[in-house]
C-alpha cells in the first residue's frame, strides 16, 4: 500500500490525515540544506546523490526488511525557507516506491527565497521536520536527519526547538558536508573540525544520534548511502542503543 498522494498533502498542511500506518517501522525525514553556500553544481550533486543512494541496492534490501518506512525529504535554508521534495510523505513497500521519491527528489530545484541573504536556519528546518512528524504516520521511531556544510545563523537554535518537546523521542542524525571554502579563512580542515563540533553539541538528539562527515559533495552519495544502512539497521529501529560515531 503506497500513500495516497492527497493525503501525503493534507498532513503536510497541518490536517487531520486517515488511519495510521500501525505497520510501520521508521518515519524518516531527511532535510537537504540549500543555503547560500551550496551552488547549483553542489545541489544537482546533493540531490542525485540521494537519489542514487535510495536506489543502491543494499539500500534498497535494507528499506524492504521488515515493517515498512514511511520516507519525507525536504530542503531548507533561512527561516522561512523549508519546501517539500518527494511530494509529501511516502510508505516504502517496494523498489517502486524508492524510485518514486528518487524521481521527485531528481526532478525538484532549489528554492531560493532566503539565498541572497545567506541564511542558515537549523532550528528552523528542525521545527519544520518535527510538524512534519507529527502530521505524518504513526510509527513505532521516528529520525530526522540534517544535510548540511554550515552552522546556524538566523532563526531559533536548535536548543529552543529541542525545549519546546517537539521532537521528543526523535533521534536528530547529521550528516556533514566538509570540504567548503569559509569566510572566515579557516584551514578547510579546520572548518570540517568546527562543523563537527557544533552539530555534535547542538543538533545531534535521541538515543543513538550519530553524524557522518562526507568529504564534499562529490563525497556525498556515499556518506547518505552509509548513513540511510545505519539508520536502517534493525537494532537501530528497535530502539537499541548505538555507539556514536567520533569520526
Amino acid at each position: 500500500m503506497a500513500f495516497r498522494p492527497d493525503w501525503c498533502l493534507a498532513t503536510l498542511l497541518g490536517m487531520t490525515c486517515g488511519a495510521a500506518a500501525q505497520d510501520c517501522r521508521l518515519a524518516l525525514v531527511l532535510a537537504l540544506d540549500v543555503s547560500a553556500s551550496v551552488d547549483s553544481r553542489e545541489d544537482g550533486l546533493q540531490r542525485e546523490g540521494l537519489a542514487r543512494a535510495l536506489l543502491a541496492p543494499e539500500v534498497v534490501r535494507s528499506f524492504l526488511a521488515g515493517d515498512p518506512v514511511a520516507l519525507y525529504a525536504f530542503e531548507w535554508s533561512g527561516p522561512s525557507s523549508q519546501a517539500d521534495i518527494s511530494r509529501g510523505w511516502r510508505l516504502i513497500e517496494s523498489e517502486r516506491d524508492l524510485a518514486a521519491v528518487a524521481s521527485a527528489v531528481v526532478a525538484s530545484h532549489q528554492g531560493r527565497s532566503d539565498h541572497l541573504y545567506r541564511s542558515t536556519a537549523v532550528g528552523s528546518a528542525l521545527s519544520h521536520a518535527g510538524t512534519a512528524l507529527e502530521a505524518g504516520p504513526s510509527c513505532r521511531a521516528r529520525t530526522v536527519d540534517v544535510s548540511g556544510d554550515g552552522i546556524s545563523n538566523q532563526g531559533d537554535p536548535p536548543e529552543r526547538i529541542y525545549d519546546s518537546h517537539l521532537l521528543d523521542g526523535v533521534t536528530v542524525n547529521a550528516l556533514l558536508i566538509g570540504g567548503a571554502q569559509t569566510s572566515s579563512g579557516l584551514l578547510t580542515e579546520a572548518a570540517d573540525r568546527y562543523l563537527v563540533a557544533w552539530f555534535e553539541s547542538e543538533v545531534l538528539h535521541g538515543p543513538g544520534a550519530f553524524w557522518m562527515l562526507a568529504d564534499d559533495y562529490e563525497d556525498y552519495e556515499r556518506a547518505m548511502r552509509a548513513k540511510l544502512l545505519r539508520e536502517l539497521d534493525t537494532s537501530a529501529v528497535s530502539g537499541w542503543p548505538l555507539v556514536e560515531d567520533g569520526e
